[in-house]
């Protein structure tokens, strides 16, 4: 505890934090506000580990039991870190060091070939159906929602959320709209639903693949909304509109270029496109070595000037920036309140070390949203100025003229077993 002693003296300054070390020796940081929590570290490894690579070992040791809570609980713990760590780095032994090599092998960790990103999607999207029935809404939309009141419900913000992207992308009947990362469907049959457009959307993971075209037959759509299993850079036709969400996290820094001129390839001349994903406000960065290692492989969420620079580059023109701040935070909160009221359905199909990393993936998520500089972007591209109207009115005029619309197709359980 000698050399971790500093880093904690100088990291926790706000609130009351309990540590008990191997030895049973407890120490207390912070000013003393507050729920006091506690922490112990069951070995000398971990809290070594804690000294060098805090950003991977605080995650591992929960996980594998060797940091366990005695008092209050991990969100408790989590907090009291990330809330007095805000913005600033965290400062450690060779620190510096270390996050400059983060930066600069991250070219290495995103680069995403075809072949590569469909792993990294099977790693995370190819889990059991059950598990996101059981923590997310009925239309399983796993990304940010729009979260308009206090007292909506996870399926009222993700309904808010489909509507608000239809009403920036001004679909027509006759229009070609391209869903890049459809995900289980819903946000293309819902697109396809409200505006009558033929709708197709691409996806890399097989289970999705499979549930949202059954979701399509059972609605009845399937000749005008479609699902096929292909990267986006494979696809070859055109269309009036394209709509991409929390798909370009997964894009990685090395293919931004890549990615956007593919959109612009795809798009009309007078068609728009919208991107919907996870920023940073604080530049340029690298992803949580805990997240890439056991959430999120490849992945990488983009400050907007590592983003700006590629659309310019692919001749786009950015036409409408809205920055969501907390809506994911208040979406990662739902998510986390369902994932505890069905814990013991979910042990049951993995265990408990998988139930404590979902619960740190879950909580850190959030917490990053609250203190830590993490929103979300949604950019509006054209290729004309005129494609679309000069005032943001025409949002909040499809908005009130479509109430937000429930599940069209339900998500079918146990597909593989149907």
């Amino acid at each position: 505890m000698a050399v971790l002693d500093p880093i904690l003296k100088r990291l926790i300054r706000n609130g009351t934090l309990g540590v008990i070390d191997w030895r049973g020796k407890a120490t207390l940081y912070g000013d003393g506000t507050g729920n006091r929590v506690t922490i112990r570290l069951k070995n000398r490894t971990t809290a070594f580990r804690l000294i060098f690579n805090p950003q991977l070992a605080v995650g591992e040791a929960y996980m594998d039991g060797t940091l366990t809570i005695e008092e209050g609980t991990l969100f408790d713990f989590l907090d009291v870190c990330m809330r007095n760590i805000g913005l600033k780095p965290i400062t450690y032994p060779l620190s510096g060091i270390t996050e400059r090599i983060r930066t600069w092998l991250r070219r290495i960790d995103q680069f995403n070939p075809a072949s590569r990103s469909q792993a990294n999607v099977a790693h995370h999207y190819d889990l059991s159906d059950t598990l996101y029935d059981l923590f997310l809404d009925s239309d399983r939309q796993y990304s940010c929602a729009y979260v308009m009141s206090e007292d909506d419900t996870i399926e009222d913000a993700q309904a808010q959320k489909k509507r608000h992207i239809a009403a920036k992308l001004l679909i027509q009947p006759d229009h070609r709209v391209l869903d890049i990362g459809s995900g289980w469907g819903g946000l293309g049959l819902y697109l396809g639903d409200i505006s009558g457009a033929d709708v197709t959307g691409l996806t890399l993971s097989k289970e999705q693949h499979a549930v949202s075209n059954e979701r399509a037959k059972k609605a009845g759509v399937s000749d005008r909304v479609r699902f096929k299993l292909l990267d986006y850079r494979a696809e070859p036709q055109t269309y009036d509109r394209i709509v991409s969400v929390g798909m370009f996290e997964h894009v990685g820094v090395n293919h931004f270029d890549e990615y956007f001129q593919k959109i612009a390839g795809a798009l009309k001349e007078d068609g728009i496109a919208l991107i919907h994903a996870i920023g940073r406000a604080d530049g340029p960065g690298h992803t949580n070595p805990w997240i890439a290692k056991y959430i999120f492989p490849g992945g990488y969420c983009p400050a907007l000037s590592e983003v700006i620079p590629a659309i310019e580059k692919a001749g786009l023109l950015v036409t409408d920036i809205e920055i969501l701040r907390l809506h994911y935070a208040e979406t990662l909160r739902m998510w986390r309140e369902r994932f505890d009221a069905n814990r013991a359905k979910i042990r049951d199909l993995y265990d408990d070390r998988f139930c404590r990393m979902w619960d740190f993936y879950l909580i850190v998520c959030e917490l990053a949203f609250r203190y830590q500089g993490q929103m979300v972007f949604q950019i509006q591209l054209a290729k004309k100025t005129e494609s679309v109207p000069i005032t943001r009115d025409y949002i909040t005029e499809f908005e009130k003229a479509h109430p937000p619309a429930g599940v069209l197709a339900p998500v079918l359980r146990n597909q593989r077993a149907a």
